[in-house]
């Protein structure tokens, strides 16, 4: 009986060693079923992506717009010194034209028409004296600006040269746009040459942040640097979204906040300049400030949402419409306006020359004024 026992025991050893080892070398052997076929893939199981076929990959979306992206060189002469030709200080001082370097600047811009017009950011050429574009593939050609848009920040560049088979983006729908949606940023940061970053759009219609007079940015996490601006951002198809502009920066580089431009805004801007040299507004002369509850209960409003008017300019079209500061406007021609950037905007879209209905709250008062419209004066940035 004792040597049954010790045989049965070690049968049950060797048994279990055989089934470790299987089990350690040739696991699948233990998941065949009893006829001997292996079991099908439940729902839950997710089968592996084969290498580079990942669909994190945009490879294809960078091709297809990075050809269209160009690095911009300007140049601009060193300020001439008004004493320059006093014989006196050309004597102490020697000749310091000679002396002075013109200044250099680097940025991008996005080719948007076979014809050779390129789209960028007003203050990436702004008082240059020499505009050059180097394409991706090392052509390069010197440009002269068709017009400038600086309360967008815009300019619409033409090349001087005839360059074959110029690469062109494609306008996608930036107001099809929605946040947490994949966008590249192509550019020339720090002028290290062509760079393509990713991320996710983070914001849309960011406004007030005093970078230009009509904003209505995209925010972005993609890395956008210094050298950037100009550039494109695009979406996971290669489409252009955007025009990159502004970075939110406490050091100068990178934060993970970027803004650019709606393709949709930057469209209506270059064909207005290529068409008429310049961007035609509507401009009625308001100082508005934004109504807050706090106000709208000091002045016992019946409105709680509107556009309150600080100032009117002597003469201007709200003066003679009958505007007055104090007055909170609720609509323009139409359009509910319940922030100065709804005025702003709104304001904008007429056109010179035309008659529009303004609706205010004067007090307990509802007044419609008709306002001639005049045209918006010209703004540089620099005065902004």
């Amino acid at each position: 009986m004792r040597n049954t026992w010790l045989i049965f025991s070690q049968a049950v050893t060797v048994a279990v060693a055989a089934l470790f080892v299987v089990a350690t070398l040739k696991p699948e052997w233990l998941e065949r079923n009893a006829t001997g076929v292996a079991p099908t893939v439940s729902i839950t199981q997710v089968p592996q992506v084969p290498a580079g076929k990942a669909q994190s990959s945009y490879s294809a979306a960078a091709k297809r717009a990075s050809p269209a992206v160009v690095n911009i060189a300007t140049s601009k002469a060193p300020a001439r010194n008004p004493q320059a030709e006093d014989p006196w200080f050309r004597f102490f001082f020697g000749d310091q034209e000679g002396q002075a370097q013109p200044q250099m600047g680097l940025g991008s811009g996005v080719i948007v028409s076979a014809e050779g017009y390129v789209l960028t950011n007003n203050h990436v050429i702004e008082g240059a004296d020499d505009i050059e574009v180097m394409l991706s593939d090392g052509r390069k050609a010197h440009a002269k600006v068709v017009g400038t848009d600086p309360e967008t920040d815009l300019a619409v560049l033409k090349l001087s040269l005839t360059l074959e088979k110029l690469p062109v983006i494609t306008f996608g729908n930036s107001d099809a746009l929605e946040v947490g949606d994949v966008v590249l940023a192509i550019g020339n940061p720090f002028g290290v040459g062509q760079t393509v970053t990713s991320g996710i759009v983070s914001a849309l219609g960011r406004n007030q942040l005093g970078i230009n007079t009509f904003e209505n940015f995209i925010q972005t996490d993609a890395a956008i640097n210094p050298g950037n601006s100009g550039g494109a951002l695009v979406d996971a198809a290669g489409s252009l979204m955007g025009i990159n502009t502004a970075i939110y920066s406490r050091s100068g580089g990178n934060m993970g906040i970027g803004f650019a431009i709606p393709a949709s805004t930057a469209r209506q801007v270059m064909e207005s300049l290529i068409k008429e040299g310049q961007v035609t507004r509507g401009w009625i002369g308001v100082e508005p400030q934004e109504l807050t509850p706090e106000m709208a209960e000091t002045f016992n409003l019946p409105v709680k949402e509107g556009v309150l008017i600080t100032g009117v300019l002597q003469g201007g079209p709200a003066q003679q419409a009958g505007v007055r500061p104090g007055d909170v406007v609720t609509s323009v021609a139409g359009k509910p306006v319940a922030s100065t950037v709804q005025l702003l905007n709104a304001v904008a879209e007429l056109k010179p020359e035309s008659e529009a209905e303004i609706d205010v709250q004067r007090g307990d008062k509802k007044l419609e004024l008709r306002v001639k419209v005049a045209q918006r004066p010209k703004v540089s940035r620099r005065n902004r």
